[in-house]
């Protein structure tokens, strides 16, 4: 069993590390987004820098990382007794130290989503609403996805699922801690807005 894991842990972290969004670039529109925008390799920036196409299919294939990985119990037998969220947690951090990106990465946002997709399809719905309802409002992604993780860290301990209220906690702070820089430009009022939403709609009704 233990060396089941350990294979586990070890593709788990294989797929996270997977840089879609430097990949995608680099093949397709021969460019690297790493100097591109804010120089993240995640959905929002590949959106903002290569289009919907391309952000489309990041953010698939970063969602599909943490699902995978996360899968990786049930399909071998053994999600009895090991946790899958345990397993997917190594994708997130391969997300955001990626071995093909010099130890580089992501905000593991969307492969965190994938974890939760392959835990609890319910919940994963659940925090695609609340996300998708916190973008509306105020037309960032970076306040979505943070509202959006600790929203699932706030419902698993409601729920008393333990493991994914510690997975969750830990997620959390590992989003918090790669959006610092947005945190403080929210803080400032100069975060990046996307072209839709409430906020992004009184801002430019304001300019006018």
């Amino acid at each position: 069993m233990l060396f089941k894991i350990a294979g586990m842990v070890v593709v788990a972290y294989l797929l996270g590390s997977i840089p879609s969004g430097l990949w995608i670039g680099q093949i397709f529109y021969h460019k690297d987004i790493r100097q591109l925008g804010s120089g993240n390799i995640g959905t929002t920036n590949t959106f903002r820098t290569l289009g919907p196409k391309a952000g489309v299919v990041v953010l698939f294939m970063d969602v599909l990382k943490g699902t995978l990985a996360a899968s990786q119990p049930y399909l071998l037998g053994v999600s009895h007794t090991v946790n899958p969220l345990l397993i997917g947690l190594f994708a997130s951090l391969g997300h955001t130290v990626s071995l093909f990106d010099h130890f580089h990465g992501g905000k593991a946002v969307a492969t965190s989503a994938g974890i939760l997709l392959a835990y609890n399809p319910p919940l994963f719905g659940v925090a695609c609403g609340i996300f998708v309802a916190t973008l509306l409002l105020t037309s960032m992604a970076s306040a979505s996805s943070i509202i959006g993780i600790t929203s699932i860290f706030l419902i698993a301990l409601g729920i008393h699922d333990w493991i994914l209220a510690i997975v969750a906690g830990i997620l959390t702070l590992l989003v918090l801690n790669r959006h610092r820089g947005n945190i403080k430009r929210i803080m400032n009022g100069k975060e990046s807005l996307v072209h839709f939403g409430l906020v992004y709609y009184l801002k430019k009704k304001h300019a006018q």
